[in-house]
């Protein structure tokens, strides 16, 4: 642009008004050097390695955290921004195990029929984190605390048919369930006086059958 020439700009939310600036007479900007007392600039792109911004994690675990149970959350999370789902892992420490615990609105496609899917989704994340860290996690997955209900459940329901199993004196057998939970009722009647339990079928069809003690 020639010296003299005008350039037209548009006020902001103004559509019939115009200002004329002549742009040769705008003083071009001139870089500030900040400098300290001796007179020698100043470098600014060190960082103080002193100084750290710890971020805290969502899922209640310590910042720079590497243990299973840090990776097993990094990646659940990463998993659920992949399926497009929102949720918060929360971590929850038990005995010498893990809980990772998916909260949020509108997960029950991650349980899917008697926990299938869910599973499915424990034993992945088992996969990647034992790949990291070059051994087998003991970590669990539920999802808005459905684990806890479902064994809560099973407890009562292992005790109520127990009682009809001792009263009929004849063995009554469970629907199919995964291994987990055959564990829930196994130790649910472990100590029962009057009843024994044990597992049989193959695969997807195992479950566990009731039996009464005989006198």
């Amino acid at each position: 642009m020639s010296d003299g020439q005008t350039e037209e700009r548009m006020h902001p939310g103004d559509g019939e008004e115009y200002e004329a600036t002549d742009s040769a007479a705008e003083p071009e900007e001139q870089p500030v050097e900040l400098s300290d007392e001796s007179g020698k600039a100043e470098d600014y792109d060190e960082v103080d390695e002193d100084f750290d911004i710890v971020i805290p994690r969502k899922d209640g675990l310590p910042p720079g955290d590497d243990s299973p149970a840090a990776v097993g959350s990094n990646v659940l999370s990463h998993l659920l921004d992949l399926m497009g789902l929102e949720g918060d892992v929360i971590c929850e420490a038990k005995d010498d195990s893990y809980i990772l615990n998916i909260e949020g609105d509108d997960l029950g496609v991650l349980i899917g029929r008697r926990g299938s899917t869910l599973a499915s989704l424990q034993h992945v994340v088992r996969l990647m984190v034992a790949s990291q860290k070059m051994e087998w996690p003991v970590l669990s997955i539920d999802v808005c605390g459905y684990k806890k209900r479902r064994r809560t459940a099973l407890e009562e329901l292992a005790r109520k048919l127990a009682d009809q199993a001792r009263y009929r004196r004849r063995s009554i057998a469970l629907e199919p369930m995964p291994p987990d939970e055959r564990r829930v009722v196994h130790l649910a009647l472990a100590t029962h006086p009057d009843v024994y339990t044990e597992s049989t079928g193959d695969d997807q069809q195992r479950k566990v059958v009731i039996h009464p003690k005989r006198l």
